[in-house]
């Protein structure tokens, strides 16, 4: 379908616009498929071009008249092999030329252009057109002035506009083929990132977020409990919300809780409501989240860090769907999901008598562990320019790109704080970049660019101990890396992802730096 106001803001139809309406003084009209105009004629505020119409459109009846002729025209269109006519409108003998917009062979709307006037109209028929005017409303006045500034064209002026008639037609089409083009490649190349990369607003590629991806999608029409576990920062409340809305109560409520942001009492009036006259400051009943959550998921992010007290009601809660607010003497039952995270090694907690055995057992029934960033270095360089589009779009302006040698410091650094402290680092990116569309690894915080200074040894030095270099400290590192990275690939027989942790940087870093030094060669390498 035609976006007809995006139309009528493109540079090209704007200059035949201007010339059709200087030189022939006509008014221009689209209309969609089901006949019906899209630009603002019909404002009531509308400032005309030609004084024909202007006249017309203030009669009682005049916009029908109009709506008329275009219901008629179109009709004939589609009928028609024909792609544009010549017309008489309602006032005939006063002309209109209307020219046909298809796309792949369906009718999408037209292009109207009225009025206009042969040169060869006679004296009677203008007196015609007058008569009927002051019939249908308009005073002698007017109507002698709509028709005194109507244009009257030989017949090659007339072919010449149906000319400029259609080439607006053909700019129309061809902006919207263009359109849909850009669409259908952005909806391949989505469609191809949500088969691939992608699970709801998971991103990733890497093998282990594959891995995930299939796990959810498993899990997609069950309601078991799942307990997520990981780094913080590795995106556990994003798994939670996928698994969410790709289960069966994805239409019902989808709840909250960090745990570890509440003592012991104010979780429990959080989690299981409180009547009147509970406690001091109780001045009416409220409802819990899991009341609140009933019928839906309650994400409980953090249940590592519940005492044991409240770890008692929560595997009530789980095992019979009944909870006590706080203050009540009666139960209340529930339908409530649980979806828990942590990132404590609730093994561990259990060992030590910290956390109960038999609600892990009840919280682990679907286990997703979530890897840190550093252990998924595929994902850095997708992720980076999903969050520069993210937040290039959020300011407004075109999308940044980081140059290679940032990028490659990047891959270099472990990140701690994994995928939300990368988004941090590409949102204070963006902003510092400033008007600059590449952002260099000079813009990079200190942590990362110190990180990737530091050059680990390795355990074979014996061409690194008699390396003398020349040139300034940023050649000779690079003299050194050239060394170190031949070295390492010969004596690991050319295993990247062994030299990588050898040298202490990524397996993508390290395929950057061969690429860079022209070192994949083996028996380049292997002669050098």
């Amino acid at each position: 379908m035609i976006n007809w106001k995006d139309i009528s803001d493109l540079h090209v139809i704007k200059k035949l616009e201007h010339i059709i309406q200087k030189w022939y003084g006509v008014e221009i009209i689209y209309v969609n498929q089901y006949c019906k105009i899209q630009n603002n004629i019909l404002d009531k505020n509308y400032q005309f071009k030609n004084h024909f119409l202007k006249v017309q459109m203030s009669l009682a009846h005049g916009h029908q008249f109009l709506e008329q002729d275009i219901e008629q025209m179109c009709e004939k269109l589609t009928e028609s092999s024909e792609s544009s006519f010549i017309f008489d409108s309602y006032f005939a003998p006063v002309k209109g030329i209307v020219s046909r917009v298809s796309i792949q062979g369906v009718f999408e709307g037209a292009v109207f252009i009225f009025p206009v006037l042969n040169d060869t109209v006679t004296k009677d028929e203008l007196g015609n057109i007058k008569h009927k005017l002051i019939e249908c409303g308009s005073n002698e006045t007017d109507a002698n002035l709509a028709i005194e500034k109507t244009s009257r064209f030989s017949k090659a002026n007339l072919d010449n506009l149906k000319d400029l008639v259609d080439l607006v037609a053909e700019e129309i089409i061809t902006f919207h083929e263009e359109i849909s083009k850009r669409e259908d490649r952005i909806s391949d190349l989505n469609s191809e990132l949500g088969s691939k990369y992608k699970f709801h607003s998971m991103i990733g590629k890497s093998k282990k977020m594959q891995l995930i991806y299939r796990l959810l999608e498993k899990i997609s029409k069950s309601e078991s409990t799942v307990l997520i576990q990981g780094e913080n920062g590795t995106g556990k409340e994003l798994v939670a919300k996928a698994v969410h809305y790709s289960s069966p109560r994805k239409d019902n409520v989808f709840l909250t809780l960090n745990c570890s942001a509440f003592n012991d009492n104010l979780l429990d009036s959080e989690l299981f409501g409180h009547v009147k006259g509970a406690f001091t400051g109780a001045i009416k009943d409220k409802k819990g989240l899991f009341e609140a959550a009933n019928g839906g998921t309650l994400f409980m992010d953090e249940i590592g860090d519940t005492s044991p007290t409240m770890q008692v009601k929560l595997l009530r809660v789980l095992q019979e769907g009944t909870f006590l607010p706080v203050g009540a003497t009666s139960s209340r039952k529930v339908n409530v999901r649980i979806i828990a995270a942590t990132n404590k090694n609730l093994k561990e907690m259990i060992a030590k008598g910290e956390f109960r055995e038999d609600l892990y057992y009840r919280i682990n029934v679907i286990n997703v562990l979530l890897p840190p960033l550093r252990e998924r270095q595929e994902d850095i360089q997708i992720l980076t320019d999903h969050f520069l589009e993210e937040r290039s779009a959020e300011m407004g302006i075109p999308t940044k790109q980081v140059s290679k040698k940032c990028l490659e410091k990047m891959l270099d650094y472990p990140w701690p704080g994994n995928v939300r402290e990368l988004e941090n680092e590409i949102e204070r990116l963006v902003i510092l970049a400033g008007d600059d569309k590449i952002i260099s690894p000079d813009m990079l915080s200190a942590r990362i660019k110190e990180h990737g200074d530091r050059i680990s040894m390795p355990e074979h030095t014996d061409n690194v101990s008699t390396f003398k270099p020349e040139g300034s400290l940023k050649d000779a590192l690079e003299q050194l890396e050239v060394l170190m990275i031949g070295e390492g690939l010969k004596r690991c027989n050319f295993n990247k992802s062994k030299l990588a942790k050898e040298l202490g940087i990524s397996r993508a870093g390290l395929i950057m730096k061969v690429d860079k030094y022209d070192l994949d060669k083996r028996k380049k390498a292997a002669g050098e």
